[in-house]
């Protein structure tokens, strides 16, 4: 392989007899070496070749400033996701994780830790991607000698789930929005209220339609089955929002042919609850 361009010490770009571009690692494999000069394979730890000038660009330039070892690190963790979850993962997840894992273990020596409002959502929607979220802080862990907070194993099981939306997926993102959208506007029109979108309670609301709109495009159920007690509790308690449920949950059967389950219900009615409660308040 010959060097095509430098990025630091440890990882260069290189170009095949065909010339087809692959990021190349290893400790100290550029050391006293310039563009034009040939790569010894036996230096070689890792190589990554992606297909998207987007995504080669972006990955040039955060790996410029990151440590190998949290390139590694990532890449173990993306390949154990791969093994877990059986299915193709977008490249740019290596992009996004290495940068979350870096600026998370950054924010946490200087002391500062993030709070995931979305944690509860994610650990009941998403359970394999948070088992892995879990078993990255363990990876971390072992790395780094340092136990990072369960808010990153939600935030790392996010970057899973947007590294999962295939080009399929990418084009149901219209029909997504339109069904986040119908909700949003029975939801308005019920309580006659306009949302302060700028508020932390309609973020949570937003994206848990977004979670819920993925499953009814996709025809996947979700069909854990609910706490009835704290449903029925649920139910009682915050009666509009549970009417205004019942409304959004017959425009859903009669245009989607999709039955919401009692989970949903669920928590359709608390985050209605609580988004209209701030918002009215």
């Amino acid at each position: 392989m010959i060097i095509d361009k430098v990025l630091n010490n440890n990882v260069v770009v290189t170009k095949d007899a065909s010339g087809a571009e692959t990021i190349v690692m290893g400790r100290g494999i550029a050391f006293k070496k310039k563009v034009g000069d040939f790569i010894d394979s036996e230096m070689i730890d890792k190589e990554f070749r992606l297909t998207t000038n987007e995504a080669k660009s972006k990955f040039e330039e955060l790996i410029v400033d990151i440590p190998l070892e949290i390139i590694e690190l990532s890449e173990e963790i993306v390949a154990y996701a791969k093994t877990y979850l059986g299915k193709r993962l977008n490249e740019m997840l290596y992009i996004s994780l290495v940068d979350h894992i870096h600026t998370s273990l950054m924010r946490f020596l200087d002391g500062i830790t993030v709070k995931n409002a979305l944690l509860w959502d994610i650990r009941r929607f998403y359970p394999d991607e948070y088992h892995i979220g879990l078993k990255a802080l363990d990876m971390i862990e072992e790395c780094k000698k340092l136990r990072l907070p369960e808010d990153e194993a939600g935030f790392i099981a996010l970057h899973l789930v947007n590294a999962e939306m295939d080009e399929e997926s990418m084009q149901n993102m219209y029909h997504i929005t339109k069904v986040m959208q119908e909700i949003s506007n029975i939801v308005k029109y019920v309580f006659n209220v306009d949302f302060d979108e700028d508020s932390v309670y309609y973020y949570r609301f937003i994206t848990h339609l977004k979670f819920f709109a993925q499953r009814l495009i996709s025809g996947k159920v979700y069909d854990d089955p609910a706490d009835d007690e704290l449903y029925d509790v649920v139910k009682m308690k915050y009666k509009n929002a549970y009417e205004c449920v019942c409304k959004i949950a017959e425009f859903i059967r009669k245009k989607y042919v999709y039955e919401l389950t009692k989970e949903e219900k669920l928590y359709l009615t608390i985050h209605i609850e609580r988004v209209i409660y701030k918002t009215q308040k």
